[in-house]
């Protein structure tokens, strides 16, 4: 790609061989010297964001883009002679893959606490799948990618699982009473877990397309305690085909000759209407819960502060002003702020304040910011 030559211009551009990396820097081996109209081709899954002199500058959409920096072909070179040659205007383009990753595993490494309603204080574990994408590429960069050269989804893999391991606990305490009730439910608690993770994967720069728990595991003693609890409720049942057995027992029985076999028939004749009538009642059970409706596909190409439709290339909205193009979002609002903002504008922050952990009062772990409950004791956080 000729990033680091004395004369010619640069073309660069990028291609994910392994389909797995989420951004990739241009040069790889560090900061360059991107001259003065380097051609920057950027595919259709991909965007670009230049940095220059430390910051970033702008971030690009599909098509070729002509880049402007300092650094002029042999001039440059001559007048870094104080520098060892080399340009104090240092420029490097990072190349981010829009597309969607899918196939994303979550899981919990250690079990979470839950407080049943009637099974008591239970450790789970639960496991998943997710998908995500890059919607805000120079937020992304700047809030968990940073100098590094390349970024990929082994990478983010095992923070985002913190995340969701997190915010799946406070959401299993807030919706779910106890573990006799959750089979049937693993849609609804998907798409409500979903929307609840959106707003942190926001600040970020990602889009959360979807989430599905799989699969969510009491211990061994606590399975079988639910396994007895569903023999204990289908014993209605049990006694009917115990009397079923019984009859045809008697049956067989009465068939067989001599006195016995007649003097069972007719104890079998006696007892059969009202075994028969309790068999045949009519039972009442109650419906499912109903199926929740899919989440709606977001709109593309719209603001995200008033929904109306605006250019691909706005990096404002032409309708209520809103910045489009995030480099950062306030830790306690979550407003986007300008490129050099030192307070945020909404709230008044300091734009460099981080959110505060959670303690839990009861056992002192450390949370997640904004988290409802402790993921080592189970306790209420509020």
């Amino acid at each position: 790609m000729g990033t680091n030559n004395i004369i010619f211009l640069e073309v660069i551009e990028w291609f994910d061989e392994t389909g797995q990396e989420l951004v990739h820097r241009i040069p790889e081996g560090g900061s360059g010297e991107i001259k003065f109209g380097a051609q920057l081709t950027i595919r259709e899954s991909q965007a670009g964001v230049l940095f220059y002199k430390g910051k970033a500058c702008d971030a690009f959409e599909p098509g070729r883009h002509t880049l402007r920096t300092g650094n002029i072909p042999v001039l440059t070179k001559i007048l870094a002679i104080p520098w060892a040659m080399n340009s104090p205007l240092r420029a490097e383009v990072y190349i981010t893959n829009m597309k969607i990753f899918p196939n994303l595993k979550w899981g919990t490494r250690d079990p979470v606490a839950f407080k049943d309603s009637e099974l008591g204080l239970i450790r789970l574990r639960a496991h998943g799948v997710f998908n995500i994408q890059i919607v805000q590429p120079v937020l992304f960069i700047n809030s968990l990618v940073g100098t590094m050269g390349k970024y990929t989804t082994q990478e983010i893999e095992e923070y985002l699982k913190r995340v969701i391991f997190s915010r799946f606990n406070d959401h299993l305490g807030e919706n779910l009473d106890s573990l006799l009730n959750l089979p049937g439910q693993y849609d609804e608690l998907s798409l409500g877990l979903q929307k609840r993770l959106k707003e942190d994967f926001k600040h970020f720069g990602l889009s959360l397309n979807n989430l599905y728990i799989t699969s969510i595991t009491p211990p061994p003693e606590v399975q079988q305690a639910i396994d007895d609890r569903s023999r204990l409720s289908v014993l209605t049942d049990l006694d009917g085909l115990v009397k079923m057995k019984a009859a045809m027992a008697m049956e067989k029985a009465a068939e067989s000759p001599g006195e016995a076999g007649a003097g069972l028939g007719m104890g079998m004749g006696f007892m059969m209407p009202a075994m028969f009538s309790q068999m045949f009642q009519p039972q009442t059970g109650g419906g499912g819960p109903a199926q929740g409706e899919g989440a709606p596909a977001p709109q593309q190409n719209t603001c995200p502060d008033c929904g109306k439709s605006i250019p691909r290339e706005s990096k404002f909205c032409p309708h209520c002003g809103h910045q489009v193009l995030v480099f950062r979002q306030c830790a306690s609002c979550g407003k986007n702020l300008p490129p050099n903002a030192r307070f945020c504008p909404k709230c008044g922050h300091p734009a460099d304040e981080k959110p505060q952990p959670m303690v839990c009062p009861h056992c002192k772990t450390e949370n997640l910011p904004g988290a409802s409950f402790c993921n080592q004791c189970g306790e209420s956080l509020k």
